[in-house]
């Protein structure tokens, strides 16, 4: 590995996506820690939970009460705002320095199974599959019709008993739409049942707003859309790869943050998941199953972690559309064991980010977590997951 050295040295990382820097300091990981300690997620649970109000047949805070669904299902509430004016002249120093406007929106909850005690890392490729797909419905159907990616997804998927999905046509045109999962407590996760959201905005919000003037820049001055070219420069490096198939790269970042922070790239340029096609969606189920196994298997527990999708703005110019690059952001905080945990504090906060293990560190450690998982293997030992 060329960059060995750089596993025994403070030194400092670009990332191209942001035009930031982050600063490594290998070194800190062998410092004993007498910090804050997690406790280690638990999977004990049971397949349906009578108080879960994403449980199949459930009552929830409204009142409502879910139909018997079978696969994904989705829940959806409006976010409505009231007009706003501002009180001062926008000129005036109240108006330049307290500022504030509405935001208009849709909030969708998508469950992934309807057993209570699953994640996406005891699922299939095959299982996560109709998760794919119902994220590329819902993002179809807030398409501006002037997209140029309009028209791309021509099947609607709705899995058996999941009456209508509730992914229906947007009644104001959005700008973006932020499909993110947060899983455990320590994410701050308040419900185990294992689900993921989806929000749309009528504004472009700041992360994948500041990613998208970096992959116009850079597609500007070299004509080739920057994270197809890093999917190449990674495959050609080997140095960070912790799973390839056909359509997807699995890599930490040479940029990365978070410990065991991780990225699912498309080896081809994708601007979104319209753009895939059956089999590329189901590399992408693999990938994603691939991840959350790995990291389960990393320190043998439920792993936390935020994942987000970015893609093309639901609304936007054809320069803004082309250059968008479809990916994945794996942010988890685990850091030293099951118990051990991340924080972005002090000098993170106040001057710029810092990691303290390697992104090649943490690739070796992550491809050795393949194959089955932990709790699998537990339970055929009899001995109780955790």
């Amino acid at each position: 590995m060329p960059e060995k050295v750089l596993d025994d040295i403070s030194h400092r990382r670009y990332n191209p996506l942001r035009s930031s820097w982050v600063l490594v300091s290998p070194h800190r990981t062998k410092r004993p820690w007498q910090g804050q300690q997690e406790a280690p997620g638990v999977t004990t649970l049971p397949e349906y939970d009578p108080k879960c109000y994403l449980c199949p047949n459930n009552q929830r805070a409204s009142g409502d009460t879910n139909p018997p669904y079978e696969n994904t299902f989705v829940f959806r509430r409006e976010r409505v705002q009231d007009e706003y004016t501002p009180p001062d002249p926008a000129d005036s120093l109240s108006g330049m320095l307290l500022r504030a406007k509405p935001e208009k929106g849709k909030c969708y909850v998508l469950t992934f199974s309807k057993r209570h005690d699953l994640t996406l890392a005891d699922m299939s490729p095959t299982e996560i599959l109709p998760v794919v797909k119902m994220w590329t419905d819902i993002y179809a159907a807030h398409l501006s019709p002037a997209s140029p990616l309009a028209g791309l997804w021509k099947t609607s998927f709705v899995p058996p008993s999941s009456p209508g999905a509730n992914s229906s046509k947007a009644a104001d045109q959005y700008r973006y739409m932020q499909i993110f999962e947060n899983k455990g407590s320590a994410m701050g996760c308040s419900n185990p049942h294992p689900h993921g959201q989806i929000w749309t905005q009528t504004s472009m919000p700041e992360e994948p707003a500041t990613e998208l003037e970096q992959l116009k820049r850079y597609h500007k001055e070299r004509g080739s859309h920057l994270l197809e070219d890093y999917a190449k420069l990674e495959q050609e490096k080997a140095e960070r790869v912790v799973f390839s198939n056909n359509t997807f790269l699995v890599v930490c970042p040479w940029w990365a943050t978070w410990p065991f922070e991780v990225m699912v790239l498309p080896k081809r340029h994708v601007r979104a998941l319209v753009d895939l096609n059956e089999h590329e969606q189901a590399d992408l189920a693999e990938a994603i199953a691939e991840v959350t196994r790995r990291y389960d298997n990393l320190f043998e527990t439920s792993f936390p972690y935020s994942m987000g999708i970015h893609q093309a703005p639901l609304e936007g110019s054809e320069e803004e559309i082309e250059c968008s690059s479809l990916h994945f952001h794996f942010y988890p905080p685990l850091l030293r064991s099951a118990t051990v945990r991340k924080f972005l504090v002090g000098y993170e906060m106040l001057a710029e980010p810092q990691r303290d293990i390697t992104p090649e560190q943490a690739t070796i450690r992550l491809r050795k977590c393949d194959g089955e998982l932990y709790r699998k293997k537990l339970q055929q030992d009899g001995s109780p997951a955790t």
